[in-house]
């Protein structure tokens, strides 16, 4: 029963205006003796209990309640209550004439004579069945909902004790409800959860505290990621419960977990990938002690040869063959990453000065030095070796492995200009010097495909075969010539002898091919730069417009006005000009916009990514609305699977270049490869 009370004053008040409406039809109203028997009894009370007036004045009111009220004496206790109290409200069954119940608003009201004595009592009775079974329904609807939802949820005090839980939370953890009342939910925790009690922390203002991962036990000791909502509620007392729902997110972790696994691991050796490698050494920035920590670039010699010669799929068998002997070999301190190629890049930890550094390098080119059965040979590996070592706390990523990269740069050349023959850089300057007088470098080339599947330019790349040392690839030969000041004659020598062999170059529909060019010495902040590229297409006889001429990014930012205006007229001849590794450097937006580029190149390192990390796709289709804003044509360099160029495809990317559609191939091998398209 619902008990209710209110000032003596008010009941009287409200039992006068009732008296004053006998004739309201949603209420009983009747007279009682001081004993409880029926002194008076209006219409609405005949209507709502089926009696007529006869047949109950006289008879005790309790009449009108159920049997089991009757034998506790509760309607006798009803009106002692109102007497000691002036009045009394109650809600609960009654019954009527013909035996069927209805709930009741029921208040009893005590008359007394104006010496205080006991008169009888006034009775107002309101038929409340139909809000009562709406509760109930409401209540019915909710119980039902609780539990069938899918969701586990439980009810708890505010002592975080369980008072109830549904199906699905029992389920969830393997217990039966009764294992569940009473127990704190401290003991439903997972050891690995050290967050406390569910409902024990904080609340927000609203009363809702959510807890995004919460780790529970099962019954057989099992763990159980959930995702916890808590919302704060009201007992029939008053005191504070929590309602609580959980959300098994196993499956959903195991996914997320498998998106982070792949964004930053190289698929095919399962090694950390760049993203991964920069998210670990950015952990380890600044070391607690400086100087204990280290990277080591990490170059394999001739890989190109061995996918040249054997295919990728075997290039690929030798990545994995040493990145598994890296894992097997290396030690607990030291973690390996592959970026693009066969270029592996290993962090080393907890360093105990030069020696010990000199230890781990000559540990891993042993590492590095191994033969690899491939394709019935025996392939040599080895591997030239760059070391950075983190002094200053300030350093940042980027830079530590620009500085790794390019002491292995200087450890190549190094090892190759003592591989062989004993050549000092004096002998190797003379010899490069003299073949560039002869013309006797070689040029490989490799195309570049459009989106209709044409060759519209083939890239001139450097090769020289040294009379003793043998094939010296590209960065060897920039080195050298670099030191020796024969950059620009390099480039020009390149010019000609690219435009000579691409003269007369056609695709199958008539189209010519363009040749492009990648200069390092020859550049327009050169004097007689614009006269130099002239001299070189009058020489061969080719056309202007047969002529793309790249450069890095960082290049094209250093110019000054009129070396840009020698580019224009370039331009105007018909010459194109592209940004090699666009991306990789540091020229702003508005430099981009001035130059009299036509072409914007896309550095491989951001597509060796593309269908493996969202970032690199990003940037991709970033960058390649950005060519299309400045007008200008985008290619995609590095391109090695069919995924990354579907993908690359979907962003609008122009034109592609990579091992995917061709290696690079000497001329003879290009002119057959345009005829065979």
């Amino acid at each position: 029963m619902d008990h209710e009370k209110r000032e003596p004053w008010a009941v009287h008040v409200g039992a006068q205006k009732i008296l004053a409406a006998e004739d309201m039809r949603d209420y009983a109203i009747f007279a009682l003796d001081p004993e409880g028997h029926v002194a008076s009894w209006n219409p609405g009370a005949a209507r709502l209990g089926g009696y007529d007036s006869h047949e109950v004045i006289g008879r005790h009111f309790s009449l009108f309640y159920p049997p089991e009220q009757i034998a506790a004496d509760y309607p006798n206790w009803e009106l002692r209550q109102a007497a000691e109290n002036a009045f009394y409200i109650d809600r609960g069954w009654r019954i009527r004439k013909d035996g069927t119940r209805y709930w009741a608003h029921v208040v009893i009201a005590a008359q007394r004579t104006p010496d205080g004595a006991l008169d009888g009592f006034i009775k107002v009775v309101r038929n409340e069945t139909a809000s009562a079974a709406r509760v109930e329904r409401t209540k019915r609807r909710m119980a039902d909902l609780f539990e069938l939802a899918p969701a586990g949820i439980a009810l708890l005090d505010d002592d975080g004790r369980f008072v109830d839980a549904n199906g699905a939370f029992c389920d969830l953890l393997g217990y039966r409800l009764d294992e569940l009342v009473g127990r704190r939910d401290v003991e439903f925790l997972d050891p690995t959860d050290s967050g406390g009690g569910l409902v024990g922390g904080l609340t927000r203002s609203s009363g809702e505290l959510l807890v995004p991962h919460r780790v529970l036990a099962r019954s057989d000791g099992s763990a159980v990621p959930c995702e916890v909502h808590a919302a704060a509620s009201v007992r029939d007392d008053g005191g504070r419960s929590w309602m609580v729902t959980f959300h098994d997110i196993t499956e959903q972790l195991a996914r997320a977990m498998t998106l982070r696994y792949q964004a930053t691991h190289d698929e095919l050796t399962g090694l950390l990938n760049r993203r991964g490698f920069q998210e670990r050494l950015a952990e380890l920035l600044p070391p607690e002690k400086p100087g204990s920590v280290a990277v080591l670039f990490c170059d394999l010699h001739n890989f190109k040869r061995v996918n040249d010669a054997l295919g990728h799929e075997a290039g690929d068998e030798l990545l994995s063959a040493v990145a598994e002997r890296l894992l097997a070999g290396l030690p607990p301190r030291c973690e390996v990453a592959r970026f693009y190629g066969d270029e592996f890049v290993i962090l080393l930890r907890d360093l105990e000065g030069n020696h010990d550094l000199d230890s781990v390098v000559n540990s891993v080119a042993e590492l590095f030095r191994m033969t690899v059965p491939l394709r019935s040979r025996q392939v040599q590996v080895s591997a030239s070796i760059g070391v950075k070592v983190v002094e200053d706390s300030g350093t940042e990523v980027v830079a530590l492995l620009r500085s790794a990269e390019s002491a292995m740069l200087d450890a190549r050349v190094r090892g190759q200009s003592r591989s062989g023959i004993d050549h000092d850089q004096l002998t190797l300057e003379q010899h490069l010097r003299e073949a560039i007088a002869r013309d006797e470098l070689d040029l490989h080339y490799q195309p570049v495909i459009d989106n209709d599947d044409n060759v519209v330019i083939a890239e001139a790349l450097l090769r020289w075969h040294h009379p003793d040392l043998g094939p010296l690839t590209p960065d060897v030969v920039l080195a050298v010539a670099s030191r020796g000041g024969m950059l620009a004659d390099l480039d020009t020598c390149v010019l000609r002898i690219a435009l000579r062999e691409s003269m007369n170059w056609k695709r199958g529909d008539g189209v010519p091919v363009k040749v492009a060019v990648n200069l390092s010495g020859l550049r327009p902040e050169q004097p007689g730069f614009a006269d130099i590229v002239r001299s070189v297409i009058r020489e061969t006889g080719a056309e202007p417009s047969d002529l793309v001429l790249e450069m890095v990014e960082t290049v094209f930012a250093q110019l000054e006005p009129e070396q840009r205006q020698e580019m224009n007229d370039l331009v105007a001849d018909g010459v194109q000009f592209a940004v090699d590794d666009f991306g990789t450097g540091y020229s702003s937006l508005s430099v981009l916009k001035e130059l009299p580029t036509q072409i914007i190149k896309l550095d491989r390192m951001f597509v060796c990514g593309v269908g493996t990390d969202p970032d690199d796709l990003g940037i991709a289709r970033a960058m390649t609305e950005l060519a299309r804003t400045l007008g200008r044509m985008c290619i995609a360099e590095g391109v090695e699977t069919s995924t990354q160029h579907q993908l690359l495809r979907a962003v609008s990317v122009d034109a592609y270049q990579g091992y995917y559609f061709s290696r690079p191939i000497p001329p003879e091998e290009f002119r057959a490869y345009l005829a065979g398209r």
